[in-house]
């Protein structure tokens, strides 16, 4: 990449999927409000991937030549039982999210922003996923497990590592121990996990080629 890039997001996943495709990061998440006016979940990751890498940029721009980086930015959703779901804020949320996966078809969306000057480029991947029925008690174990120290701190309990269902759209990573509950998908991998590598690629490409 003839331009060093900037990702607007504190997700170890993320920057591990674009290490995998030889990208190393500057990793600057930006703490900002967000704002939603859609209802469907591939506008809400467009807008709100859009609203982290131009908050980024715009804190870059000031110490860095116009056209001399690229910012990313990225947002990723579940839709399940026409709710669109996030990242669970507790325990409880969890387990209702997981419930309502369990045994469905649910659909990932990850939007993409990637600035560069004054050019702009915000696309959406989807991916279809279904989940195998699981039982109560492979419910409460999922809900109890502790994820890896890459997962970062749990915020319920400090000082031991995340539980799995911490800081991911609903509820889940299909990287980590969810991964025996996965019956199939169709789509992007890497879209579930936060950032659709082979589209953000591409797209990488095409802006740093692009005249300014």
């Amino acid at each position: 990449m003839p331009y060093p890039v900037i990702l607007a997001s504190a997700s170890p996943r993320r920057r591990e999927i674009l290490d995998q495709i030889g990208i190393e990061p500057t990793v600057m998440p930006g703490n900002l409000e967000e704002q939603v006016t859609s209802e469907r979940p591939d506008e809400v990751v467009m807008e709100l991937s859009a609203q982290k890498a131009e908050h980024v940029y715009n804190m870059c721009r000031k110490d860095r030549e116009n056209g001399s980086f690229i910012v990313i930015g990225s947002d990723t959703v579940v839709a399940a039982g026409g709710k669109i779901l996030g990242k669970p804020g507790n325990e409880e949320e969890a387990r209702e999210m997981i419930r309502l996966l369990s045994g469905n078809v649910h659909q990932v969306y990850t939007g993409v922003t990637l600035i560069r000057g004054d050019r702009k480029i915000t696309f959406a991947e989807k991916t279809e996923v279904s989940v195998w029925p699981m039982t109560e008690e492979e419910i409460e174990d999922y809900i109890a497990f502790h994820g890896s120290e890459d997962d970062g701190e749990s915020e319920e309990n400090p000082g031991k590592p995340r539980h799995e269902w911490e800081d991911k759209a609903g509820g889940y990573g299909i990287q980590g121990s969810f991964a025996k509950f996965i019956r199939e998908i169709h789509g992007d991998y890497y879209n579930v996990m936060g950032l659709p590598a082979s589209r953000t690629y591409q797209e990488l490409k095409r802006i740093s080629e692009e005249r300014l």
